[in-house]
C-alpha cells in the first residue's frame, strides 16, 4: 500500500510496531505533567536561565519563551476540568513563575 494512502489506524499501528530504537525505548513514558515540565524547560532555556542541551551556552530568545508560555496557557485553557488537582495546581504554578521570569527578563 502507497504510504500516502494508509490510513490514519494503520499508521498508528505501524508507529506502535515500529517501536524505536534501544534509545528511545529507555526515555521516560510521556504523561501530562512529563509535557508540561518538558515546555517549562524549553521556556527556561529560551530565557536563558539554563544552558540549552544542544549547545551547553545560555542565550535568550524572548520570542520563543514567550509563544511558549502562550501554548502553556492555551493548554490551561483547553485542559480546564480535565486535568487531576495535583496536574492543575502544577500548571497554575508553572505559568506563574514563568510569567514572572519573562517579565523580569523582557523589562
Amino acid at each position: 500500500m502507497s504510504e500516502e494512502k494508509k490510513s490514519a489506524e494503520e499508521v498508528a499501528r505501524d508507529y506502535a510496531a515500529a517501536g524505536g530504537d534501544a534509545a528511545a525505548r529507555q526515555l521516560p513514558k510521556i504523561d501530562f505533567s512529563m509535557f508540561i515540565f518538558s515546555l517549562n524547560s524549553s521556556v527556561l532555556v529560551n530565557l536563558g536561565v539554563l544552558e540549552d542541551p544542544s549547545g551547553g551556552k545560555k542565550s535568550e530568545n524572548l520570542a520563543a519563551a514567550r509563544q511558549t508560555i502562550d501554548i502553556l496557557s492555551m493548554l490551561e485553557e483547553k485542559t480546564r476540568g480535565n486535568l487531576t488537582k495535583q496536574e492543575e495546581d502544577m500548571l497554575k504554578h508553572i505559568l506563574y513563575d514563568l510569567k514572572i521570569l519573562y517579565v523580569k527578563k523582557a523589562g
